[in-house]
């Protein structure tokens, strides 16, 4: 008398869960990644319109004179403004351009800047030298600062 012997195959349910288990380890930490990665994808974009924000303000007060050419200090008004020293304090609650019209999609972004003399630059006399500090914010995420210097000469 021959014996044969048949062999099963298939798993066992305790193999099946552990499998499931596995399975789903990797799809949440895969999932977590995925859904981290979304949430901050906008974050280089916010950053640039920052940074573009910051350029052109900075931009626009190194292109004015150090010195006031009508004498009147502290002209009303952004578009009236016609040396450095205007832009001192300036605090704009949304993006404006040049003229103080506020720039469609910018509203988020407050805008502040600071004009003080500056000794950074050594062989530039203190009365010479101006650093201008143009911050932009949006929110508690993005504090973005731009500085540049004007020289008298």
């Amino acid at each position: 008398m021959m014996r044969t012997i048949q062999s099963q195959s298939g798993v066992t349910l305790i193999e099946l869960l552990v499998s499931i288990v596995i399975v789903s380890v990797a799809a949440s930490a895969i999932i977590g990644v995925l859904a981290m990665t979304t949430q901050s994808s906008a974050d280089p974009m916010i950053r640039h319109q920052a940074a573009a924000i910051a350029e052109a303000y900075l931009q626009e007060i190194l292109l004015k004179p150090i010195t006031d050419p009508d004498g009147v200090d502290g002209e009303a008004g952004r578009a009236n403004f016609d040396d450095l020293d205007d832009y001192d304090g300036l605090a704009d609650a949304a993006a404006r351009d040049q003229f103080g019209n506020l720039i469609a999609g910018l509203g988020a972004y407050s805008v502040a800047v600071s004009v003080n003399a500056s000794s950074a630059l050594p062989s530039v006399p203190l009365a010479d030298a101006v650093r201008v500090d143009v911050t932009v914010s949006r929110g508690a995420d993005i504090n973005f600062t731009l500085s540049g210097y004007r020289t008298r000469f």
